[in-house]
Protein backbone atom coordinates (compact mmCIF):
# COMPACT_ATOMS: atom_id res chain seq x y z
CA UNK A 1 0.00 0.00 0.00
CA UNK A 2 1.57 3.11 -1.49
CA UNK A 3 0.27 6.45 0.90
CA UNK A 4 0.94 10.05 -0.18
CA UNK A 5 1.37 12.10 2.97
CA UNK A 6 0.37 15.66 2.70
CA UNK A 7 2.55 18.37 4.34
CA UNK A 8 2.39 16.94 7.53
CA UNK A 9 4.25 17.31 11.01
CA UNK A 10 6.02 14.44 12.55
CA UNK A 11 3.54 14.27 14.97
CA UNK A 12 0.62 14.58 12.78
CA UNK A 13 1.87 11.63 11.00
CA UNK A 14 2.78 9.61 13.90
CA UNK A 15 -1.10 9.91 14.92
CA UNK A 16 -2.46 8.59 12.12
CA UNK A 17 0.44 6.09 11.85
CA UNK A 18 -0.85 4.99 15.19
CA UNK A 19 -4.79 4.57 14.61
CA UNK A 20 -5.91 1.27 14.07
CA UNK A 21 -8.26 1.10 11.00
CA UNK A 22 -10.91 -0.71 12.60
CA UNK A 23 -12.45 0.58 15.86
CA UNK A 24 -13.98 4.34 16.81
CA UNK A 25 -11.34 7.05 17.42
CA UNK A 26 -11.78 10.76 18.67
CA UNK A 27 -9.62 12.93 17.99
CA UNK A 28 -9.74 16.47 19.53
CA UNK A 29 -7.54 19.18 18.89
CA UNK A 30 -7.30 23.59 18.61
CA UNK A 31 -7.87 25.69 15.68
CA UNK A 32 -4.86 24.81 13.23
CA UNK A 33 -3.62 21.86 15.00
CA UNK A 34 -4.41 20.18 11.27
CA UNK A 35 -7.88 18.03 11.73
CA UNK A 36 -9.41 18.57 8.56
CA UNK A 37 -6.36 17.94 6.84
CA UNK A 38 -6.12 15.01 9.18
CA UNK A 39 -9.47 13.49 8.37
CA UNK A 40 -8.93 13.34 4.58
CA UNK A 41 -5.32 12.10 5.13
CA UNK A 42 -7.36 8.93 7.34
CA UNK A 43 -9.93 8.45 4.67
CA UNK A 44 -7.47 8.02 2.19
CA UNK A 45 -5.54 5.57 4.14
CA UNK A 46 -8.74 3.74 4.91
CA UNK A 47 -9.44 3.67 1.32
CA UNK A 48 -5.94 2.33 0.30
CA UNK A 49 -7.03 -1.05 3.24
CA UNK A 50 -9.87 -1.88 1.42
CA UNK A 51 -12.38 0.11 3.80
CA UNK A 52 -15.33 2.39 1.51
CA UNK A 53 -14.75 5.54 4.00
CA UNK A 54 -16.96 8.27 3.97
CA UNK A 55 -15.77 11.60 4.52
CA UNK A 56 -18.73 13.49 6.48
CA UNK A 57 -18.79 17.38 7.57
CA UNK A 58 -22.33 19.29 8.70
CA UNK A 59 -21.14 22.04 6.34
CA UNK A 60 -21.36 22.03 2.43
CA UNK A 61 -19.08 24.37 2.06
CA UNK A 62 -16.58 22.16 4.19
CA UNK A 63 -17.18 19.24 1.93
CA UNK A 64 -16.50 21.59 -1.17
CA UNK A 65 -13.39 22.54 0.60
CA UNK A 66 -11.80 18.85 1.12
CA UNK A 67 -13.03 17.41 -1.84
CA UNK A 68 -10.18 18.54 -4.22
CA UNK A 69 -7.35 17.25 -1.93
CA UNK A 70 -9.62 13.85 -1.22
CA UNK A 71 -9.17 13.36 -5.34
CA UNK A 72 -5.74 14.43 -6.14
CA UNK A 73 -4.55 12.10 -3.21
CA UNK A 74 -7.51 9.24 -3.07
CA UNK A 75 -7.45 5.87 -5.44
CA UNK A 76 -9.47 6.81 -8.52
CA UNK A 77 -11.52 3.54 -7.83
CA UNK A 78 -13.34 2.75 -5.15
CA UNK A 79 -12.36 5.90 -3.39
CA UNK A 80 -13.29 7.91 -0.56
CA UNK A 81 -17.05 9.96 -0.63
CA UNK A 82 -17.10 13.03 0.55
CA UNK A 83 -20.34 14.38 1.81
CA UNK A 84 -22.33 16.27 4.42
CA UNK A 85 -23.85 14.40 6.92
CA UNK A 86 -27.34 15.45 6.08
CA UNK A 87 -27.10 14.17 2.39
CA UNK A 88 -25.24 10.47 3.41
CA UNK A 89 -28.76 9.57 5.60
CA UNK A 90 -31.13 10.95 3.29
CA UNK A 91 -29.49 8.68 0.51
CA UNK A 92 -28.97 5.87 3.35
CA UNK A 93 -32.90 6.26 4.64
CA UNK A 94 -34.50 7.09 1.03
CA UNK A 95 -37.24 10.33 0.62
CA UNK A 96 -39.36 9.39 3.13
CA UNK A 97 -36.47 10.14 5.88
CA UNK A 98 -38.63 11.88 8.87
CA UNK A 99 -37.46 15.24 10.10
CA UNK A 100 -37.34 16.30 13.50
CA UNK A 101 -38.13 20.02 14.49
CA UNK A 102 -34.65 20.88 14.75
CA UNK A 103 -33.38 20.27 11.06
CA UNK A 104 -32.04 17.22 11.58
CA UNK A 105 -33.64 13.57 11.91
CA UNK A 106 -35.80 11.52 13.73
CA UNK A 107 -33.54 9.26 15.28
CA UNK A 108 -35.75 6.55 16.65
CA UNK A 109 -36.76 6.13 13.79
CA UNK A 110 -33.51 5.81 11.93
CA UNK A 111 -32.33 3.28 15.05
CA UNK A 112 -35.56 0.97 13.65
CA UNK A 113 -34.23 1.20 10.24
CA UNK A 114 -30.79 0.25 11.14
CA UNK A 115 -31.13 -2.12 13.48
CA UNK A 116 -32.77 -3.79 10.18
CA UNK A 117 -30.23 -3.02 7.94
CA UNK A 118 -27.53 -6.21 7.14
CA UNK A 119 -23.71 -4.44 8.16
CA UNK A 120 -21.25 -3.85 5.80
CA UNK A 121 -18.40 -4.54 7.13
CA UNK A 122 -16.29 -2.78 4.62
CA UNK A 123 -18.03 0.79 5.37
CA UNK A 124 -16.29 3.28 7.59
CA UNK A 125 -17.07 7.12 8.90
CA UNK A 126 -14.97 9.50 9.11
CA UNK A 127 -16.22 12.71 10.43
CA UNK A 128 -14.52 16.62 10.32
CA UNK A 129 -15.97 19.23 13.28
CA UNK A 130 -17.48 16.16 14.65
CA UNK A 131 -18.97 18.90 17.61
CA UNK A 132 -21.43 19.90 14.86
CA UNK A 133 -22.90 16.50 15.08
CA UNK A 134 -25.94 15.37 17.38
CA UNK A 135 -25.34 12.94 19.71
CA UNK A 136 -28.24 11.39 17.72
CA UNK A 137 -26.14 10.85 15.33
CA UNK A 138 -23.04 9.03 16.88
CA UNK A 139 -25.81 6.69 18.56
CA UNK A 140 -26.75 5.71 14.83
CA UNK A 141 -23.20 5.08 14.29
CA UNK A 142 -23.58 2.61 16.75
CA UNK A 143 -26.63 0.77 15.78
CA UNK A 144 -25.07 0.37 12.53
CA UNK A 145 -21.63 -0.84 13.63
CA UNK A 146 -20.43 1.78 11.34
CA UNK A 147 -16.43 1.99 12.54
CA UNK A 148 -15.86 5.91 13.15
CA UNK A 149 -13.09 8.37 13.30
CA UNK A 150 -14.21 12.20 14.74
CA UNK A 151 -12.33 14.70 14.37
CA UNK A 152 -13.91 17.78 16.62
CA UNK A 153 -12.86 20.59 19.10
CA UNK A 154 -15.44 21.23 21.78
CA UNK A 155 -14.84 25.24 21.81
CA UNK A 156 -15.13 25.00 18.12
CA UNK A 157 -19.30 25.43 18.38
CA UNK A 158 -21.21 27.31 15.83
CA UNK A 159 -24.88 25.66 15.80
CA UNK A 160 -27.39 24.76 18.88
CA UNK A 161 -27.34 20.99 17.91
CA UNK A 162 -24.37 20.21 18.66
CA UNK A 163 -22.36 17.55 21.13
CA UNK A 164 -19.43 17.56 23.76
CA UNK A 165 -16.49 15.01 23.45
CA UNK A 166 -18.48 12.91 26.20
CA UNK A 167 -21.56 12.72 24.03
CA UNK A 168 -19.38 11.73 21.01
CA UNK A 169 -17.72 8.82 22.75
CA UNK A 170 -20.94 8.02 24.76
CA UNK A 171 -22.58 7.83 21.73
CA UNK A 172 -20.14 5.75 20.18
CA UNK A 173 -19.79 3.74 23.06
CA UNK A 174 -15.96 1.48 22.63
CA UNK A 175 -13.62 4.41 21.48
CA UNK A 176 -10.05 5.64 22.08
CA UNK A 177 -9.70 9.17 22.86
CA UNK A 178 -6.60 11.41 21.00
CA UNK A 179 -5.40 14.75 21.71
CA UNK A 180 -3.50 16.99 18.88
CA UNK A 181 -1.29 19.86 19.57
CA UNK A 182 -0.53 22.52 17.89
CA UNK A 183 -1.73 25.41 15.86
CA UNK A 184 -0.46 25.30 12.01
CA UNK A 185 -2.43 27.94 10.63
CA UNK A 186 -2.54 31.13 12.97
CA UNK A 187 0.22 33.42 13.11
CA UNK A 188 1.30 34.07 17.00
CA UNK A 189 -0.50 37.49 16.64
CA UNK A 190 -3.96 36.24 15.37
CA UNK A 191 -3.98 33.05 17.66
CA UNK A 192 -3.22 35.96 20.46
CA UNK A 193 -6.22 37.67 19.58
CA UNK A 194 -8.27 34.80 19.64
CA UNK A 195 -7.53 33.47 22.43
CA UNK A 196 -9.27 36.63 24.10
CA UNK A 197 -12.31 34.97 22.84
CA UNK A 198 -11.60 31.34 24.35
CA UNK A 199 -14.27 29.77 26.53
CA UNK A 200 -12.57 26.77 27.65
CA UNK A 201 -10.23 26.11 31.02
CA UNK A 202 -7.04 27.34 28.83
CA UNK A 203 -6.52 28.60 25.66
CA UNK A 204 -3.91 26.67 23.62
CA UNK A 205 -0.56 27.28 23.37
CA UNK A 206 0.64 30.04 20.84
CA UNK A 207 2.54 29.62 17.52
CA UNK A 208 5.82 30.85 16.85
CA UNK A 209 5.22 31.97 13.31
CA UNK A 210 4.82 35.75 13.28
CA UNK A 211 3.02 38.41 11.36
CA UNK A 212 0.75 41.94 11.42
CA UNK A 213 -1.55 42.82 14.28
CA UNK A 214 -5.07 42.02 13.54
CA UNK A 215 -6.78 45.13 12.56
CA UNK A 216 -9.85 46.88 13.86
CA UNK A 217 -11.62 49.27 11.21
CA UNK A 218 -14.09 52.21 11.53
CA UNK A 219 -16.43 51.96 8.28
CA UNK A 220 -17.55 55.37 8.20
CA UNK A 221 -19.45 55.30 4.93
CA UNK A 222 -21.07 52.76 2.76
CA UNK A 223 -17.78 52.30 0.48
CA UNK A 224 -15.74 51.67 2.97
CA UNK A 225 -15.44 48.01 2.98
CA UNK A 226 -15.66 47.76 -0.84
CA UNK A 227 -12.77 49.93 -0.56
CA UNK A 228 -10.95 47.76 1.69
CA UNK A 229 -11.94 44.39 0.33
CA UNK A 230 -10.80 45.98 -3.57
CA UNK A 231 -7.19 47.31 -1.00
CA UNK A 232 -6.17 44.04 0.16
CA UNK A 233 -6.96 42.09 -3.06
CA UNK A 234 -5.09 44.58 -4.95
CA UNK A 235 -1.87 44.24 -2.21
CA UNK A 236 -1.97 40.14 -2.15
CA UNK A 237 -3.51 39.28 -5.79
CA UNK A 238 -2.75 35.38 -4.78
CA UNK A 239 -4.31 35.12 -1.17
CA UNK A 240 -7.71 33.80 -0.32
CA UNK A 241 -9.92 36.33 1.00
CA UNK A 242 -12.76 35.20 3.26
CA UNK A 243 -15.41 38.35 4.64
CA UNK A 244 -17.58 36.29 7.42
CA UNK A 245 -21.25 37.99 7.32
CA UNK A 246 -23.62 37.53 9.93
CA UNK A 247 -26.71 38.19 7.53
CA UNK A 248 -27.42 37.04 3.93
CA UNK A 249 -28.58 40.28 3.04
CA UNK A 250 -25.54 41.96 3.58
CA UNK A 251 -23.64 39.17 1.71
CA UNK A 252 -25.37 39.98 -1.32
CA UNK A 253 -25.41 43.88 -0.78
CA UNK A 254 -21.50 43.31 -0.10
CA UNK A 255 -21.35 41.38 -3.66
CA UNK A 256 -23.54 44.22 -6.12
CA UNK A 257 -21.14 46.75 -4.54
CA UNK A 258 -17.51 45.05 -5.24
CA UNK A 259 -18.87 43.75 -8.77
CA UNK A 260 -19.87 46.94 -9.66
CA UNK A 261 -16.78 48.76 -8.19
CA UNK A 262 -14.17 46.09 -9.00
CA UNK A 263 -15.59 43.41 -11.49
CA UNK A 264 -12.31 42.10 -12.66
CA UNK A 265 -12.07 40.56 -9.09
CA UNK A 266 -14.63 38.34 -9.53
CA UNK A 267 -16.09 37.64 -6.16
CA UNK A 268 -17.90 34.31 -5.04
CA UNK A 269 -20.80 33.97 -2.63
CA UNK A 270 -21.89 30.99 -0.60
CA UNK A 271 -24.95 30.65 0.85
CA UNK A 272 -26.70 27.57 2.08
CA UNK A 273 -30.27 28.62 1.00
CA UNK A 274 -29.63 28.01 -2.80
CA UNK A 275 -29.62 24.74 -4.27
CA UNK A 276 -27.62 24.83 -6.75
CA UNK A 277 -25.73 27.31 -9.36
CA UNK A 278 -22.45 30.20 -8.46
CA UNK A 279 -24.21 30.39 -4.89
CA UNK A 280 -23.94 26.80 -3.93
CA UNK A 281 -20.76 25.69 -6.03
CA UNK A 282 -17.62 27.65 -5.58
CA UNK A 283 -13.97 27.01 -6.39
CA UNK A 284 -12.03 27.69 -3.45
CA UNK A 285 -8.62 26.38 -4.59
CA UNK A 286 -8.43 29.87 -6.89
CA UNK A 287 -7.49 33.15 -5.45
CA UNK A 288 -9.47 35.87 -4.88
CA UNK A 289 -12.32 36.95 -2.44
CA UNK A 290 -15.13 34.71 -1.00
CA UNK A 291 -18.73 36.13 0.81
CA UNK A 292 -19.44 33.42 3.40
CA UNK A 293 -22.18 33.24 6.37
CA UNK A 294 -20.59 32.81 10.23
CA UNK A 295 -22.75 29.44 10.34
CA UNK A 296 -21.00 28.17 6.75
CA UNK A 297 -17.65 29.50 8.60
CA UNK A 298 -16.55 26.42 10.25
CA UNK A 299 -13.24 23.93 9.35
CA UNK A 300 -12.32 27.17 6.78
CA UNK A 301 -9.44 28.46 6.35
CA UNK A 302 -8.05 31.72 4.03
CA UNK A 303 -5.26 34.06 4.05
CA UNK A 304 -6.82 36.42 4.82
CA UNK A 305 -10.29 37.23 6.99
CA UNK A 306 -12.42 40.32 7.29
CA UNK A 307 -15.24 40.36 9.81
CA UNK A 308 -16.64 43.95 8.82
CA UNK A 309 -20.13 43.68 10.55
CA UNK A 310 -18.67 43.11 14.64
CA UNK A 311 -21.52 46.19 15.20
CA UNK A 312 -24.29 43.79 14.81
CA UNK A 313 -23.34 42.30 18.07
CA UNK A 314 -22.83 45.53 20.30
CA UNK A 315 -26.29 44.56 22.04
CA UNK A 316 -25.26 40.64 22.96
CA UNK A 317 -23.71 40.23 26.87
CA UNK A 318 -20.47 40.57 26.15
CA UNK A 319 -20.26 37.69 28.84
CA UNK A 320 -22.11 34.79 26.24
CA UNK A 321 -20.57 31.92 25.99
CA UNK A 322 -22.03 31.64 22.28
CA UNK A 323 -20.72 34.66 21.32
CA UNK A 324 -17.30 34.30 22.49
CA UNK A 325 -17.33 30.96 20.61
CA UNK A 326 -18.71 32.75 17.70
CA UNK A 327 -15.54 35.25 17.42
CA UNK A 328 -12.70 32.43 18.36
CA UNK A 329 -13.77 30.56 15.38
CA UNK A 330 -14.02 33.49 13.22
CA UNK A 331 -10.83 34.67 14.06
CA UNK A 332 -8.85 31.51 13.84
CA UNK A 333 -10.30 31.21 10.31
CA UNK A 334 -7.06 33.59 8.95
CA UNK A 335 -3.83 32.17 8.22
CA UNK A 336 -2.02 35.72 7.51
CA UNK A 337 -4.06 38.69 8.20
CA UNK A 338 -7.22 39.39 10.36
CA UNK A 339 -9.49 42.62 10.10
CA UNK A 340 -12.50 43.69 12.17
CA UNK A 341 -14.71 46.47 11.02
CA UNK A 342 -17.58 47.83 12.40
CA UNK A 343 -20.26 50.94 11.34
CA UNK A 344 -21.82 53.50 14.03
CA UNK A 345 -20.33 55.75 16.67
CA UNK A 346 -18.48 52.84 18.67
CA UNK A 347 -17.00 49.38 18.53
CA UNK A 348 -18.77 46.51 19.81
CA UNK A 349 -18.40 46.40 23.88
CA UNK A 350 -16.67 42.55 23.11
CA UNK A 351 -13.97 44.48 21.67
CA UNK A 352 -13.54 47.22 24.27
CA UNK A 353 -10.80 45.59 26.33
CA UNK A 354 -8.85 44.14 24.01
CA UNK A 355 -5.45 46.00 25.08
CA UNK A 356 -3.49 47.83 21.75
CA UNK A 357 -0.70 45.15 21.96
CA UNK A 358 -3.15 42.46 20.43
CA UNK A 359 -5.55 44.80 18.11
CA UNK A 360 -4.40 47.74 15.98
CA UNK A 361 -7.48 50.26 16.59
CA UNK A 362 -8.12 53.54 13.90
Amino acid sequence: MTITYLDLTSTQRASLDSLPFHGNHLLSGPPGSGKSLLAVQRAVMLALNGAKPVLLTRSNLLRQSLAPTVSALGPKDEGVEVSTTHSWLAQWYGSDAPRAENGWYDWPAFYERAALTPPDEALAFVVDEGQDMPPGFYRLCRVLGIPTTVYADECQRLTTTHSTLAEIGSGLGDCTRHELGGNHRNTRQIAELASVFHTGAHPPPLPDREGPLPRLHHLTRPGSLTDLLVTLAERHPRHSIGVILDSTQAQFDLLTRLERRAPSLKPQLYTSRATGGRYRTLDLTRPGIVIINRASAKGLGFDTVVIPDIHTDAAVDTTSAALRMTYYVLATRAREELHFGYEGAAETPLFAGVSPGKLLRP
